[in-house]
């Protein structure tokens, strides 16, 4: 058998794997099954040079013919790089993600430290006598990973509010945030300063994508309908869950975000197809 070899987002060149196809489908929630004939098919047209983001489409297309759900599942990653480029809001929905956990949540305030009089801060989550320090950082680009040096920053900050008096010797922990991937250092370090990570697959089985999962939080760029400029009228309104569409009707939604009633009506549908 040939070997083939395929180059992924960061322009390496990688050996073509059908356990890989395999996984991810099954990670979308396809029976073993459907997930078997998906990566076959796939293996079946890869070739030298293809690249990971045209396997992708090629899973998602076969995933719509016979789950519309999985495929839709399968779009979480490319969904959450849609909250960008900037990384406003990506914050206001890591912020939704909190609140709908239980945490009493505000964003983007000014806080000081012992040393430093002012540090912008992206969240504070306050549940069950402890507050969060959050910080988040967005990635546009796939492949990019967050490195040691933000991690040495975020516990530098932290140490300094910490020591100082703004929270008045309350339960504090600090917490990193991102839609990418740690480095090895930056998880090493982070955890010898007990700073809470939350990454793509990282902390294993309970980082962001399966906090997300397990909670149904999926970003309402998800949705295949979902065109890049809804993204600044539901963000302005708070909502940047798929789930928010469920909790009101189309109508009183459409009024709401002055949207025409089709186009709400179909994002509606989709957030069933995903969530129900």
């Amino acid at each position: 058998m040939v070997s083939i070899f395929i180059i992924n987002s960061e322009g390496k060149s990688l050996p073509f794997s059908i356990k890989k196809i395999y996984q991810s489908c099954r990670r979308s929630g396809a029976s073993k099954n459907l997930a078997k004939r998906i990566s076959e098919k796939v293996a079946e047209e890869a070739y030298s040079g293809m690249k990971t983001s045209e396997i992708s489409v090629l899973v998602k297309e076969y995933l719509l013919r016979k789950s519309p759900k999985t495929s839709i599942k399968f779009s979480l990653k490319e969904a959450m790089r849609k909250l960008g480029p900037s990384g406003f809001d990506f914050e206001k929905y890591i912020g939704q993600i909190f609140s709908k956990k239980g945490f009493k949540v505000k964003l983007n305030q000014i806080i000081s430290g012992a040393c430093i009089s002012s540090y912008e801060i992206d969240f504070i989550a306050k549940r069950d006598g402890l507050v969060r320090i959050g910080e988040c950082k967005y990635h546009y680009l796939p492949g990019t990973k967050v490195d040691l040096k933000v991690s040495l920053y975020n516990y530098a900050r932290f140490s300094d509010i910490s020591n100082g008096q703004y929270f008045d010797n309350q339960n504090l922990k600090a917490t990193l945030v991102t839609n990418a991937k740690f480095t090895n250092k930056a998880i090493k370090y982070s955890k010898c300063m007990n700073v809470e990570l939350f990454g793509w697959r990282y902390p294993p089985k309970k980082g962001l994508q399966s906090l997300i999962e397990k909670s149904n939080l999926y970003p309402i760029t998800i949705l295949p309908s979902f065109n890049g400029y809804l993204k600044q009228v539901f963000a302005q309104r708070g909502k940047m869950l798929a789930l928010d569409l469920l909790e009101t009707s189309a109508q009183a939604l459409a009024q709401e975000l002055k949207l025409p009633i089709k186009k709400i009506e179909k994002l509606v549908e989709e957030a069933e197809i995903l969530l129900k």
